[in-house]
């Protein structure tokens, strides 16, 4: 398993280690000893999530707040998506920065995203299989969202008119959000 650390402090982008033979390939897409050498810590995942989308369908910018605040693994099984996180912690360095990458059945590379961001993902194929691992359960309660195209963010998602939820296109702008990770 290879990993580096990106631009954005905690955000891990992980390419296992692939084994090809004649008959196909086969890698380890979660080991909990190597995951937490990676991270430099110890985590324990509560809820695996797969998402099968169309191509241009937009989730996000998603997270959930204390107590329920969520790591993720993310990665892909089937297709690709351009996979975007927003750093929201006030005292962060990166405070409001984004990243984007591309993940896909071809380069297998998986993302670690910390507590303290907004994540969200556009397909890039249809029937894309995503899948998110989560250190905490989804509560309904605890959840909040940004506007995908806020123009404080300014994400360029390579897409002005993706496939939206109505929760995604009723989104908060980043200018009156009140960030909860101190």
């Amino acid at each position: 398993m290879v990993e580096k650390e990106i631009a954005l402090e905690g955000l891990i982008l992980i390419k296992p280690k692939i084994f090809t033979d004649r008959r196909g390939e086969f890698f380890e897409s979660y080991n909990t000893d190597r995951m937490n050498n990676v991270i430099g810590g110890k985590t324990i995942f509560f809820q695996d999530n797969i998402s099968v989308s169309k191509k241009n369908v937009l989730r996000g910018l998603h997270f959930q707040r204390s107590p329920m605040a969520q790591a993720k693994l993310i990665q892909v099984f089937r297709g690709g998506i351009l996979d975007v996180v927003v750093d929201l912690r006030l005292n962060s360095a990166t405070y409001g920065k984004h990243f984007k990458v591309e993940l896909n059945d071809q380069n297998r590379l998986q993302l670690w995203i910390p507590q303290g961001f907004a994540h969200g993902f556009l397909t890039l194929e249809d029937n894309t299989i995503f899948s998110y691992k989560c250190t905490s359960a989804y509560s309904k309660k605890h959840e909040m969202n940004l506007l995908w195209n806020d123009p404080t963010l300014n994400i360029d998602w390579g897409q002005t008119s993706p496939l939206l939820s109505d929760k995604d296109q009723l989104a908060q702008p980043f200018e009156n959000f009140d960030s909860p990770f101190k």
